[in-house]
């Protein structure tokens, strides 16, 4: 037979926040895609609009997605080996530890009682709560999920990059294999789709209303494209 302490640490906890931290994976690499995507495309756009022959329009492109794939692997290798040594010093065990003692026993039975709980039933597991072993029980289990969602600091550089250089390769093949009269039009419009695909996409991972976050990250990157191809032709206007 169950017990309130039982249903203190619910056997689901540790899966959903296992879960989450494959959904925050997946919400990172569309990230890392779409940065790459604009930013390259952004690079791409900017040069041509100069009047560049194919070459240097290659080549800036190419220095662009090196650059980025590099400047991104290193801004998350920084990032989870900061993260990493603040778990071994113990700084996450003894956060886990302090918010497991901040919680007082009238305010989980609180919250308890405003998911529905009957009230006698709110005020047992809350009881159950707020015991000293229960308490380090509930801390052990946060640091577990605290610890999961920290990855090796190589394996994230290496994700970051290479969703980067996925994303920077659409604009890049765009650029190159479209029609020498046409190839500012065609990857505007490829970059614009694949905008909308990881708009919508990451909309959907997140939860959040599809249509207004694929509009916000359309139009992003379009003044992205726009600003860097009117930068460009002011610039091959005036070396002219």
């Amino acid at each position: 037979m169950s017990t309130a302490a039982d249903l203190a640490l619910p056997a689901t906890e540790h899966d959903d926040a296992t879960s989450a931290a494959r959904l925050n994976w997946l919400r990172a690499g569309l990230l890392g895609a779409n940065d790459g995507i604009v930013s390259v495309a952004a690079v791409l756009v900017g040069v041509a609009g100069t009047g560049a022959a194919a070459g240097p329009v290659l080549a800036a492109g190419t220095a662009a997605l090196v650059g980025g794939a590099v400047s991104m692997a290193l801004g998350e290798y920084v990032s989870v080996s900061g993260a990493r040594d603040a778990q071994r010093t113990g700084q996450a065990a003894h956060q886990a530890q302090l918010e497991a003692e901040s919680e007082d026993q009238a305010t989980i039975a609180a919250h308890y009682r405003g998911l529905g709980v009957a009230a006698d039933v709110a005020d047992t597991v809350a009881a159950e709560l707020v015991r000293p072993e229960v308490r380090d029980r509930r801390a052990a289990a946060a640091l577990r999920d605290a610890e999961d969602e920290v990855v090796s600091p190589w394996r994230a550089a290496w994700v970051s990059a290479a969703t980067f250089t996925v994303g920077a390769a659409l604009p890049f093949l765009a650029m190159l294999l479209a029609p020498a009269s046409s190839q500012i039009l065609v990857t505007v419009v490829a970059v614009l789709i694949a905008l909308a695909v990881t708009g919508t996409t990451g909309a959907t991972l997140g939860g959040a209303p599809r249509g207004r976050a694929t509009i916000r990250v359309v139009l992003g990157g379009a003044l992205a494209l726009a600003a860097t191809y009117g930068a460009g032709t002011l610039l091959g206007a005036h070396a002219s």
